[in-house]
């Protein structure tokens, strides 16, 4: 294929240019200078340390129930499942340099505002009945495997080709990392109990990830098959639609047997 032949690349819209030119400023290139740490350094030692903090949690608030147990286990060892799949497939993105003043920036406006969260539960000794830990567990469950399953395909398969990533996990929802993470951190909201855990997870969903899901999406249009796998594909959620086609599918092929 030649390079006329290629589709056009579909800009994204204004507001996510605009809003990834304030986030690189703030969180890289803040107050010039040296850039003496990895984005990837600051991120993984906030993973190291959320388990010690919340068990600190625990220990000031004498919360030993078994609610507070159960996040511990939930939040605290996410950050070491983080820190395996950075270990076997780091997003390149994360081995931006940074400066110092972008490095207070990433925690202060992001990162420290995930302690909100376990903070907000322990210290109000929330009680959660065992149906809704149950189903926490669960979708905590979930999304692990899923942001890291789709972290390990995207990253496996680009080492052999480059292009559009249209089957296993990506078959449905072009941003499955991003609908992982979402199902994480919206467990921790929902056990939080408290309007303010939302607005912190909101925050990193819509100022955050909303922009780099367009942004991915203005990228990838200029592959061959971008309109065809658009259509098939959910931004986020796969559409009823989409994940019972299959199932028709097999439906019709029996009846016609």
């Amino acid at each position: 294929m030649t390079r006329s032949s290629l589709p056009a690349t579909q800009p994204a819209p204004m507001w996510v240019r605009q809003a990834q030119r304030i986030t690189t400023y703030l969180t890289e290139d803040l107050g010039g200078g040296p850039r003496p740490l990895k984005m990837a350094w600051a991120v993984n030692t906030h993973k190291v340390i959320t388990g010690f903090i919340i068990f600190a949690m625990m220990c000031h608030f004498d919360n030993f129930s078994v609610g507070a147990w159960v996040y511990l286990g939930l939040h605290g060892i996410y950050g070491y499942c983080w820190l395996i799949k950075d270990a076997t497939c780091r997003d390149a993105n994360f081995d931006r340099r940074i400066t110092l003043a972008g490095t207070a920036v990433l925690y202060l406006g992001l990162i420290a505002w995930y302690w909100a969260l376990p903070y907000l539960f322990i210290s109000r000794h929330i009680e959660p009945g065992y149906p809704l830990l149950a189903a926490c567990i669960a979708v905590h469950t979930l999304g692990v495997v899923l942001m890291v399953a789709a972290d390990l395909q995207k990253n496996f398969i680009l080492k052999l080709r480059k292009g559009l990533i249209t089957d296993g996990v990506f078959a449905y929802t072009r941003n499955p990392n991003y609908l992982g993470e979402i199902m994480i951190y919206g467990t921790y909201a929902v056990l939080a109990a408290h309007w303010l855990g939302w607005v912190v997870v909101l925050w990193c969903w819509l100022g955050l990830f909303l922009p780099r899901m367009l942004a991915k999406d203005a990228s990838l249009s200029r592959h061959p098959g971008w309109e065809d796998y658009k259509a098939s594909s959910g931004l986020l959620l796969p559409s009823l639609r989409i994940v019972l086609a299959p199932f028709k599918a097999d439906a019709k092929e029996g009846g016609v047997c």
